[in-house]
């Protein structure tokens, strides 16, 4: 059987009287962090307090055992400076010899006066820079574009129709189910309030152009902003960071033209389908509960929709759709390709993408309500 460890004691603090009659302060005990505890907060009041008297003699021969933690206890409460007499053995004296050569500890900077004004400033002059890099961005594309169509023979197909399988066939499990809950809760709560008027009928108004005019759209760009757009920004981060990009540059291949052009017209492609998609399986799920909590018939719906539904409300949310497509592809080369070559650039860039992304998604939507809002309403 092994010896048990002996129970280490708290440091003790004694006020004596030396052999010349000056005050002594004896230290006694385990100054160790395990030793100590909780009684750090006290102990250290306790020692600022005594180390005010500049006479007093501290003794600290007598400690059984010290660690970093405890030197460093006794060395803030002496102001980070030695007292003028002090007693402690030669492996104290290596502690508190590496604690007077640390460098010290840097204060903090002081806020300048204008500090919010400076903030805005500083946020005002990235918004700008950002905006002038898509611009010039969107505007190499429209280069491309004009290349592309002089030499047909060059179209990037292969990476197009990649960017069309990613971006819209394999996002249609995710809106659909989305899409359908969307349309239940709709249905479910515009079902609850008709019926108080005997307004049953008008749920298929409801359903139709909520969701065919601003919710299929607006369900549909955030999930492909934040599926799509964060895959686009990752994929051309890792690119940056295994330094793929610069060998695409030194072989005289152009970004815009291999990774970003492809990524913007598949989106803006695959958009318009997958928002037709979400508003089909939105009013599916509306169907279900107009026919379970008001009877109405799945036949009675879809025979209704187009008299309360104009297709204008279609072709506008399609509209949305290649729209909000483009900019999210857009969005997500432009902070794909600003990443640096670090992971913690990858994270934020990310982040920074989908964030970004479905903001301008909203004002996009915005937009479009304004601009479009005679159109489709009788």
């Amino acid at each position: 059987m092994s010896e048990r460890e002996p129970i280490q004691s708290s440091m003790q603090i004694s006020r004596i009287t030396g052999q010349g009659g000056e005050a002594c302060l004896l230290l006694t005990g385990s100054c160790t962090l395990s030793a100590l505890g909780r009684r750090m907060g006290d102990l250290s009041d306790e020692l600022a307090s005594y180390a005010s008297d500049p006479n007093l003699h501290w003794d600290l021969t007598k400690i059984d055992q010290m660690d970093d933690a405890g030197a460093v206890l006794l060395w803030r409460s002496w102001g980070a400076s030695r007292p003028e007499h002090l007693s402690i053995r030669p492996d104290q004296e290596r502690l508190f010899s590496r604690l007077g050569k640390a460098p010290p500890i840097p204060s903090l900077p002081a806020k300048e006066p204008l500090w919010i004004v400076a903030r805005i400033g500083a946020g005002a002059i990235l918004l700008w820079e950002h905006l002038t890099s898509i611009v010039i961005l969107a505007g190499q594309l429209l280069l491309d574009m004009k290349y592309l169509i002089a030499n047909p023979a060059r179209i990037p197909w292969r990476e197009i129709s990649a960017n069309l399988f990613r971006t819209g066939a394999q996002a249609l499990g995710i809106t659909a189910l989305v899409g359908f809950l969307i349309g239940v809760v709709l249905s479910y709560l515009s079902s609850k309030q008709l019926q108080m008027f005997g307004a049953d009928i008008f749920i298929i108004n409801i359903l139709g152009m909520s969701i065919i005019r601003e919710l299929g759209p607006m369900l549909a760009a955030i999930l492909v902003a934040g599926r799509s757009g964060s895959s686009m920004t990752a994929q051309l981060g890792v690119m940056r960071v295994n330094e793929e990009l610069d060998a695409l540059t030194v072989m005289g291949i152009p970004h815009s033209l291999r990774l970003v052009l492809p990524k913007v017209i598949g989106l803006g492609i695959a958009m318009p389908l997958v928002v037709m998609w979400t508003s089909a399986i939105a009013l599916m799920g509306g169907m279900v509960v107009a026919e379970l909590q008001l009877g109405l018939s799945y036949q009675f719906f879809l025979n209704k929709l187009p008299d309360a539904v104009p297709l204008a409300n279609l072709w506008l949310g399609l509209s949305k759709g290649v729209v909000c497509g483009m900019v999210i592809a857009l969005v997500a080369c432009h902070f794909g390709l600003r990443i640096k070559s670090d992971t913690e650039s990858l994270g934020i860039g990310t982040t920074n993408s989908v964030v970004t992304a479905i903001t301008v998604v909203i004002i996009i939507d915005a937009i479009f309500a304004v601009i479009f809002s005679d159109v489709g309403i009788r």
